[in-house]
């Protein structure tokens, strides 16, 4: 059982770079489900409030207040389910796997793979929400799920594929041992190293840190490969203009990245 203690998600690419993402534990994941369970409850409210404030008013027309007296008693119900699948798979789909509750406890919900969430995922393991908060929303079947699993998953993490992971802030090594760069280029552009910083998961970080700081233990086959493979992922991502990316091998793009990402906390 994993009451209490957390386990680690260990990755190694194609290429021979490993990492580990540590597994959120059933109590993190409680504290988080508690946050996220009274915003609901508070948005509930709020809408009903909305509803019976239209009611009020219509009551005054005879016609309209009967029609809208009948229509209310089944949009509070059509409500509460929106409401309350639709805050877990919009925030989670929005914030990369992240609701507020999980934001709080820095929690994220990724694929068991080490992924980015799909569109598909956050919609299945949402919907599965149902399952897991029987009998009576108390989350029994979930917890259960949680508690006895391996990665502590609920039963709509096992239908979906996914991970709640722990965000850990990790102290990077000296930039300047490890990147050296002649010229971080990318540097000239504040906004679009604000936006690469923006859209790179801490996953992505980790493994970009991970490649540069281990690229001599690499085969040169597997480390041109890998280096290939991740400037070509950031470059989808960060549309830096031709003029500061022209003439840079695929590892010096990776190593501009490493720099973007790092430099705050490095110097």
């Amino acid at each position: 059982m994993m009451l209490g203690k957390t386990t680690t998600l260990s990755i190694r690419t194609p290429e021979g770079v490993h990492f580990e993402i540590p597994i959120a534990s059933p109590f993190s994941r409680c504290l988080a489900l508690a946050v996220d369970v009274a915003i609901v409850i508070a948005l509930t409210i709020l809408l009903i409030q909305v509803i019976n404030l239209f009611g009020v008013m219509f009551s005054e027309v005879p016609v309209l207040g009967k029609v809208f007296s009948d229509f209310s008693t089944g949009a509070m119900i059509v409500l509460q389910f929106t409401v309350s699948i639709g805050y877990g798979m919009s925030t989670e789909w929005l914030w990369s796997g992240r609701t507020l509750g999980k934001r709080i406890m820095r929690l994220r919900v990724i694929d068991e793979r080490g992924l980015s969430l799909s569109l598909k995922q956050v919609i299945i393991r949402n919907l599965f929400r149902f399952l897991d908060m029987l009998p009576s929303t108390f989350y029994l079947l979930g917890g259960i799920s949680c508690a006895l699993t391996k990665r502590c998953q609920r039963l709509g993490d096992i239908a979906a594929g996914t991970l709640v992971v722990r965000e850990v802030d990790s102290t990077p090594p000296v930039l300047e041992e490890f990147v050296r760069a002649e010229k971080n280029s990318f540097a000239t552009l504040p906004h679009l190293e604000a936006r690469l910083r923006q859209r790179t998961s801490p996953e992505e970080a980790r493994l970009v840190l991970d490649a540069v700081t281990r690229r001599n233990d690499l085969t040169p086959s597997a480390r041109l490969e890998l280096f290939s493979r991740l400037a070509d992922h950031f470059r989808s991502i960060a549309e830096f203009p031709e003029e500061i990316t022209i003439g840079l091998s695929d590892e010096q793009y990776v190593r501009n990245v490493a720099a973007t990402l790092f430099h705050r906390a490095s110097v």
